[in-house]
């Protein structure tokens, strides 16, 4: 008797790929629509114009982490397989930002602001299920081996032109989007650790990712 060929299994990891590489996308980028329209239904709110609200809204890294997570992950279940270094840099990017986005909310930001029914259910989506969904996707399904020393390096490229950008945009206009952050009432020299240790972190992050990316199975 004649075995039937196994073309099935590799068809289901594909679906399988797909599918939550779509929940992300899902959690990321509607509770990033959801801040977005918070924010043009409320007006400037704290802002002094509508135009300063949107800026300072895309101006945080939850955001960006969110918006890069939900990018990369459209692209991931258009092709569950996709490479290149522009891609490893970006798929990298995009997992150690919305992890550290959930680590550093849970650890040191959860509870400051109080939320409306609307803005709880965001802060769900870009604070918990976003971070878990992008980790457990990654576990899953990949795509690896993708994460080489040149990739690690090139991928806090982002995270520091963030910083810059943060530190710089806040000493013009003096608004910081972290109450860490904040040179006006911390002072620039604790302000700088804050970011340093959380830097630490990211890169700490960066190459245990290498190691496990080479360790587990490849995928999809």
């Amino acid at each position: 008797m004649t075995p039937a060929p196994r073309v099935a299994a590799p068809g289901r990891r594909l679906v399988v790929a797909r599918v939550l590489n779509a929940l992300v996308a899902l959690a990321a980028l509607t509770g990033v629509v959801m801040e977005l329209v918070i924010a043009l239904v409320d007006g400037p709110g704290t802002a002094p114009s509508q135009a300063e609200r949107l800026v300072r809204l895309f101006s945080y890294f939850t955001v960006q982490s969110n918006l890069l997570v939900g990018v990369v992950s459209v692209l991931l279940v258009v092709r569950p397989a996709r490479d290149g270094a522009v891609f490893r840099v970006a798929r990298l990017d995009a997992l150690l930002c919305i992890a550290v986005t959930g680590v550093v909310y849970q650890t040191v930001l959860r509870g400051i602001a109080e939320l409306s029914a609307a803005g709880q259910v965001s802060d769900l989506l870009l604070h918990l299920l976003a971070p878990l969904l992008a980790l457990v996707a990654w576990v899953l399904v990949g795509p690896r081996p993708r994460v080489d020393a040149a990739t690690v390096w090139w991928s806090l490229a982002y995270p520091l032109a963030w910083i810059a950008y943060t530190f710089v945009r806040g000493a013009v206009v003096g608004w910081y989007p972290y109450p860490f952050l904040d040179v006006t009432t911390l002072g620039l020299g604790p302000a700088l650790l804050n970011t340093a240790v959380v830097a630490v972190v990211l890169v700490g992050l960066a190459w245990l990712v290498r190691v496990v990316d080479a360790r587990l199975r490849a995928a999809p």
